[in-house]
């Protein structure tokens, strides 16, 4: 694959790269670069985790990157996930790789890293304290919404560590890229800013977008990071997301109450869901309708199927239903693994079992 064609798979992923010359300069350079992502094991896994980061992955692998993903336990522990039970992070993590494999990913071509083991190296805390020296608390406390906390509110002095440590974990793993989120963007940007003052390199940050919660988008934030953490998709707001584990019920049942006024695209969490999980996995998109409103009706591209909702010749209801049976069809694999693999459904029983008595 040439230069162009793997920097269109890129832009794909990207929302935003910072920046895209560096990037072509970086696959001119190094046939296989290295990608850097990381999630904190906490609980149950929803689809923009699952499905959304396997279609994002799978395509920097198709382009030629080689992925290194940090099951980000102690930060999980640092950020109080579970309980602050680490024995509990850790399952939860080993969990989310039995998700991944079961929804497409292709995790025998990730090299997945714990964070226990990667802080064993004395190495990895000379590059935490560095960065430490290097920036001011005002700056770091500025990252706080890569752990879902908004700017401003009260941090833990181990919180104080996390974005230190998370940017060291981009150089002592040895990645030129991070593809993540873009509510991870700051850290990123302070991985840029300090990287060459400490004797690493400037990494190109690839950032995803967020998809949206399915409750009517709402926030009296000005900071755009915070904006992002009140309108995205969130564990603590159960019926904003839709889970790996969630039935064929609960699926329709939270697409139906879901935020999706007549002919308004904008902020559409519905509409989100088409662009960026279902056309992604579908060549097309069937909306079922009965023949008294134009019966069924086909799209081979989401432009299409937006163009149409913002006419008014796609009612709501119609969408909201083709989209809970193509969430189903794509979240069933994931149970089917889960019924099959004994190792996996006890692992998927602890999880749950963890958030009810939590």
């Amino acid at each position: 694959m040439d230069i162009e064609k793997r920097m269109d798979l890129i832009r794909e992923v990207g929302e935003e790269i910072v920046t895209e010359q560096e990037l072509r300069e970086l696959l001119h350079s190094t046939h296989r670069p290295s990608a850097y992502d990381g999630f904190e094991p906490s609980g149950r896994m929803h689809v923009a985790q699952g499905i959304l980061r396997a279609i994002n992955i799978n395509k920097m692998l198709k382009a030629g990157v080689k992925f290194k993903m940090l099951v980000a336990d102690w930060f999980a522990f640092m950020n109080n996930k579970m309980g602050g039970d680490i024995d509990a992070i850790r399952k939860v993590g080993e969990y989310y790789i039995e998700v991944w494999k079961a929804c497409g990913l292709k995790t025998d071509k990730i090299d997945f890293v714990w964070s226990n083991d990667l802080m064993k190296d004395r190495k990895h805390w000379e590059t935490t304290v560095k960065i430490a020296r290097a920036s001011s608390v005002k700056r770091i406390t500025r990252c706080s919404q890569i752990m879902g906390r908004k700017s401003g509110e009260g941090l833990s002095a181990a919180q104080i560590f996390y974005p230190c440590m998370q940017a060291a974990d981009i150089f002592r793993l040895g990645c030129e890229i991070t593809q993540l989120g873009m509510d991870q963007r700051k850290v990123n940007m302070l991985a840029r800013e300090i990287g060459p003052k400490i004797g690493y390199w400037k990494p190109v940050v690839v950032s995803h977008h967020m998809v949206l919660g399915l409750s009517k988008p709402e926030t009296s934030s000005k900071d755009p990071a915070d904006m992002l953490l009140d309108m995205k998709m969130s564990k603590s707001k159960p019926d904003s997301a839709i889970f790996m584990d969630d039935s064929a019920e609960e699926i329709k049942r939270k697409l139906n109450k879901a935020y999706c006024p007549a002919k308004v695209a904008e902020l559409n969490p519905v509409l989100e869901y088409c662009k960026y999980m279902v056309f992604e996995r579908f060549k097309e998109m069937e909306i079922e309708r009965t023949a008294k409103f134009g019966g069924n009706v086909t799209f081979s591209m989401y432009d299409g199927l937006e163009d149409a909702f913002r006419k008014g010749d796609l009612h709501p209801a119609d969408l909201k239903n083709s989209v809970a049976a193509y969430m189903d069809r794509m979240i069933d694999p994931v149970r089917e693994h889960f019924r099959k693999n004994a190792r996996a459904r006890k692992l998927h029983n602890f999880v749950k079992n963890q958030e009810v008595t939590r």
